[in-house]
């Protein structure tokens, strides 16, 4: 692999969490720099500061990030209908009556519900999730079924359950994987303005802009191999020694240098915090056109 090393995948719930091969799942810190790293570093915001967009505790009345649940192979299916029919998987998701939405169940936000299906490995996502008749059926922007065990991608041009067309699930930081005290994928981030284009192995775009020093969704930044981390508490270490191995992945447009994680009573606070000393000057776009495309 040209400057890639696969560890791995995680394993959550007894299932992978893609391929060792995923792209989500390959090392980047070998790789080289892209050659209009600095203007797209300068678009999204160099004097701008990294945020952990999760945490423990509630924010507003919900829990800081984005929730998933698991579920048994015999989970009941439910009838979901969709905003954006055309690009969602279609057919019954095994969506618990009370499964967490993101935001809490009043939330007027992206409302994610992300489910795990055990023993079957498949992943179902939601955007814009909404519970209809206690959950008897659903309605949401946009859904997408991936299998934990493919390598398989979303149709050119079809979205997910985010923009970039990508799954959500394997770029969360998830509490699990830093108590055990390392983090063996990418992270997805977000930032304000995207181009008119998405990169491998994202397959959607949400921006009429064509400036070519905008950031496409599915970009990868890293940061940079001599940002000194060792201040930083033991959670954002991880977190940061993550961010140089295997970078980030723009997957949405929000707030600049927004990383999302899982809630989870496990997450220290002050010490997520700390990431905000970490500024966008600090990471750098990274030529990915050399990586596999399983």
């Amino acid at each position: 692999m040209y400057g890639s090393v696969a560890i791995g995948a995680a394993v959550l719930a007894g299932c992978p969490v893609f391929p060792a091969d995923n792209h989500w799942n390959l090392r980047v810190d070998k790789l080289p720099v892209h050659p209009n790293s600095d203007a797209i570093v300068r678009s999204i915001g160099p004097g701008e500061h990294m945020h952990a967009d999760f945490g423990s505790g509630r924010y507003q009345g919900a829990p800081i990030g984005i929730p998933y649940v698991t579920v048994p192979r015999g989970q009941r299916r439910v009838p979901i209908s969709f905003d954006y029919a055309d690009e969602s998987d279609r057919g019954r998701y095994p969506i618990p009556r009370r499964a967490p939405v993101e935001g809490g169940r009043s939330s007027d936000g992206d409302r994610h519900v992300i489910v795990v299906q055990r023993s079957r490995c498949r992943l179902y996502e939601l955007f814009d999730a909404h519970p209809i008749s206690g959950g008897a059926r659903w309605h949401a922007g946009s859904g997408a079924i991936f299998s934990l065990r493919s390598n398989r991608l979303r149709p050119r041009g079809f979205t997910s359950a985010d923009a970039a067309g990508l799954p959500i699930l394997p770029g969360l930081a998830r509490y699990g994987e830093v108590r055990r005290g390392r983090i063996d994928h990418a992270l997805r981030f977000t930032v304000s303005r995207t181009r008119r284009a998405y990169i491998y192995p994202a397959r959607h775009f949400a921006s009429s802009l064509t400036d070519p020093d905008l950031p496409a969704m599915g970009q990868r930044l890293r940061l940079k191999r001599g940002f000194d981390i060792s201040r930083f508490p033991r959670q954002s270490r991880i977190v940061l020694r993550a961010l140089k191995r295997y970078g980030m992945i723009v997957a949405d447009n929000g707030s600049s240098w927004y990383v999302s994680g899982t809630p989870s009573r496990g997450w220290d606070n002050n010490d997520l915090h700390s990431l905000h000393g970490v500024p966008g000057s600090a990471f750098e776009v990274v030529d990915t056109s050399g990586l596999p495309r399983p």
